[in-house]
């Protein structure tokens, strides 16, 4: 058994039922993935992406999307499924993940809190962003289109995170209303909290760490550089499949700007901020959840 299977101690899985979907969510690099596959094959299930990154096609050693082994052993839906190009939001994913709740018991496995928050806690119906109003944001900085949010939704968002304030400065812009104005109205959940099992990964800090840059090393070893010079010819920094963490320090490696120690060090850098944001996001949203500790 590997140590991330070792973290599915048998007393956890006997509290699990056959029939509640499973919810399991936790920083990237933390053991997410063979948590599902352990259930999935010893109490049964289809293990379901709740991973933003992992969508896209042009990706899967640089987001660490199951290989075909992983596949092999349980059914596994909405995994690299969408054209790098193709706009693919919150909604998106929960309109394609509502289906799969009445079929075989589903184990929804990931790392974007916001996909976990629209299943369980619901997900306002914001009408689409037109291309004029993306292209406003597209030019211009995270802190000005921060600047220009109401207090309400800054203190709601990850205001680090680029796409996060992007699309709470398009909401404004396309519809007069403000993102927390918008998320006041919301429908009802999906899949309420109380109806699934809810496991959110909490783990120590140099733990996940030091598995950070081990695996990025993997990655590397598994053919992350050619991934990106297949995306090279087709890079566009808007698209948010081609920000996918770790992917913009390959590609500048690539194109001459950095040598590949210096991508190596700066994607795992950023690899560890982006789990931080995570930790951060999850013991806010998720103090629900049942916690579980490789400790």
């Amino acid at each position: 058994m590997t140590a991330a299977a070792r973290l599915a101690p048998e007393r956890l899985l006997a509290g699990l039922s056959r029939e509640l979907p499973v919810l399991i969510a936790g920083p990237t690099a933390s053991g997410k993935s063979a948590l599902a596959l352990e259930i999935a094959e010893r109490l049964g299930g289809v293990i379901v992406n709740a991973d933003a990154s992992q969508v896209y096609d042009c990706w899967r050693v640089v987001t660490a999307r199951p290989d075909a082994s992983e596949l092999a052993r349980a059914p596994h839906h909405l995994y690299g499924h969408i054209a790098a190009t193709t706009p693919y939001s919150t909604g998106h994913w929960l309109r394609e993940v509502t289906p799969l709740l009445s079929g075989a018991r589903p184990i929804i496995v990931g790392g974007t809190g916001l996909y976990f928050t629209a299943l369980t806690q619901g997900l306002a119906d914001i009408p689409a962003t037109p291309p004029e109003i993306r292209a406003q944001a597209d030019a211009l900085s995270r802190e000005a289109m921060l600047a220009q949010l109401d207090a309400a939704t800054r203190t709601q968002i990850d205001t680090a995170n680029r796409a996060r304030v992007q699309r709470a400065w398009e909401v404004q812009a396309a519809t007069g209303r403000s993102l927390t104005q918008w998320q006041a109205d919301t429908p009802p959940p999906a899949l309420p909290e109380d109806q699934a099992h809810r496991l959110v990964f909490d783990v120590p800090k140099d733990w996940l760490l030091d598995r950070i840059a081990r695996r990025f090393d993997q990655m590397l070893a598994q053919g992350a550089l050619d991934e990106a010079r297949a995306v090279l010819p087709h890079h566009d920094p808007s698209l948010p499949a081609h920000r996918a963490i770790g992917a913009p320090e390959l590609l500048a490696h690539l194109k001459g700007e950095i040598t590949l120690e210096q991508a190596r060090d700066r994607a795992v850098i950023a690899t560890r901020q982006f789990a931080k944001r995570q930790r951060t996001w999850f013991r806010s949203k998720m103090s629900r959840w049942q916690p579980i500790s490789p400790a």
